[in-house]
């Protein structure tokens, strides 16, 4: 299937799985009039792989990258899919993923950043979907704290309210994979 039979197959997934026509507010504390739960299309193996190749060749298409990641726990998910597929497209990869908490674990080793990250990297981070931008800029500031530099971030949806922009201000592109438009509201 071509990447564009690719991309319309898992816009209908995230449609029929993750979109609802509902009041909510959002994490940002906005109220929104729509609520997209991509998880319920990550956790769907047609939806995780699609997601992870998609992701994968417009990560692969732009600046290179040593490392890819994002705020655990949603993000999770998504590194790993996307780590999945490059290992399919090249099982020698130096391709390393990783993930962000919220605060640094209090037992262990105390890190924030685990996984495959080490200080000096230029990195990406992927999301979900964006509103404003709010978690993903945190993992923004925790990445850099270590040591690292933010080239890219990467989003399956932009809800179109301000995630862009903030992230702008930062000197980041946000490249997202679907935008407002090409949802139903």
């Amino acid at each position: 299937m071509s990447a564009a039979g690719e991309r319309e197959e898992l816009l209908e997934l995230i449609l029929a799985h993750s979109f609802e026509r509902r009041k909510v507010v959002l994490a940002s504390g906005r109220e929104s009039d729509f609520y997209l739960d991509l998880r319920a299309t990550l956790m769907r193996p047609r939806g995780l792989r699609l997601a992870g190749r998609l992701v994968l060749e417009k990560l692969r298409a732009g600046p290179p990258v040593d490392a890819v990641g994002g705020m655990a726990v949603g993000a999770v998910p998504f590194v790993a899919a996307i780590l999945a597929a490059e290992a399919e497209r090249d099982a020698h990869s130096d391709l390393l993923g990783f993930f962000v908490r919220k605060e640094a674990k209090k037992h262990g080793t105390g890190r924030r950043i685990e996984g495959a990250f080490r200080s000096g990297m230029t990195v990406a981070l992927v999301e979900d979907t964006t509103t404003t931008g709010g978690s993903t800029l945190e993992a923004v500031d925790a990445v850099g704290e270590a040591g690292a530099k933010v080239a890219r971030v990467l989003c399956l949806v932009d809800r179109g309210e301000g995630a862009a922009e903030a992230f702008a201000e930062r000197g980041i592109a946000l490249e997202p994979l679907f935008a407002r438009a090409d949802l139903p509201v």
